[in-house]
């Protein structure tokens, strides 16, 4: 057996156990789906062509909200990550963010990951883009609502799949897989403490340089001593404008129904401007505006992205 061989067999090996304990904390169906994705994306024969893109990104993403309290809670979320599309139609991300919060409240974590998407990776037929990948509902209260905190969030496994390409008179249609796994410290109000899993499906199509999207999703949460969660819908939908060959406004929606008990449902609009500088590295900048209670009053967002 040659290296190549031995390297595929371990990854396809490393896969089943995430995916056995995955089955463990969560509904049979949405595990299947993740090791199905999973499976087939490291256990395909490993053929770069060219024009597969691989790309890495630095992101940093400012939000702030009462968020139905009396106290403003400001949080940073600034996440590395790591892209990749080994195949024509496939393509995976791991996300691995920084986040600060400036009190202990209860905050939703719905509205990051405002830069997903933003790269040339991301724009190709394999690319790994939706909201429903985002991570956890909620992060969980600590004792001294008052203290900050900040630290390593959750980190994030995203995987997609183009089961129709896009065609003259047919859409493109991309189901996509993620699991969140608890890396962020739940005593610091910087995460659940728990696995999250979930399934989205994103349609988009060209019309000229008009391109219209949407995206449902389900998001199942572990269950927490803190918080009351609960399994949510995820949506988004827009539109981007391709202006010159290197410069793309996107204009679209992000919500979720509540994804805990007594709070409400999650809204608000995002313009996001993408830039590609040059043939390898490009920019992606958005600015956000809240619509319901727990949505964030406003947010901002910056991504410096590569391809290699």
């Amino acid at each position: 057996m040659n290296r190549s061989i031995r390297k595929t067999a371990g990854r396809c090996a490393l896969i089943n156990r995430i995916g056995v304990l995955t089955a463990a904390r969560t509904q049979k169906i949405f595990s299947t789906a993740f090791i199905v994705l999973a499976t087939t994306l490291f256990c395909t024969p490993q053929v770069q062509a060219a024009g597969y893109s691989y790309s890495v990104s630095q992101g940093f993403e400012f939000s702030s909200g009462k968020y139905g309290t009396g106290t403003r809670t400001d949080t940073i979320f600034a996440p590395f990550t790591i892209m990749a599309s080994p195949t024509e139609r496939l393509g995976l991300s791991l996300e691995i963010p920084l986040v600060y919060q400036s009190n202990g409240n209860v905050v939703s974590s719905l509205g990051r990951g405002g830069m997903q998407g933003s790269n040339s990776t991301m724009q190709s037929s394999a690319k790994v883009i939706g909201m429903s990948g985002s991570g956890s509902g909620m992060s969980s209260s600590s004792a001294g609502t008052n203290q900050s905190e900040g630290g390593l969030g959750d980190i994030t496994l995203r995987l997609g799949y183009v089961l129709v390409p896009e065609k003259e008179s047919m859409p493109q249609i991309r189901p996509m897989a993620f699991v969140k796994f608890p890396t962020a410290d739940k005593n610091k109000s910087l995460g659940t403490g728990e696995f999250d899993e979930g399934l989205s499906v994103e349609v988009s199509k060209w019309f000229g340089n008009w391109n219209p999207f949407t995206e449902v999703g389900y998001t199942i949460q572990g269950r927490s001593a803190q918080l009351a969660l609960k399994n949510y819908v995820t949506y988004n939908a827009g539109a981007g404008y391709q202006v010159t060959e290197r410069f793309r406004p996107i204009l679209f929606i992000k919500g979720s129904s509540p994804p805990a008990d007594g709070t409400s449902s999650l809204l608000e609009v995002r313009l996001k401007l993408d830039y590609q500088v040059t043939n390898h590295t490009g920019i992606d900048a958005y600015i956000s505006k809240g619509v319901t209670t727990n949505s964030p009053d406003y947010g901002t967002g910056l991504s410096v992205y590569f391809d290699f």
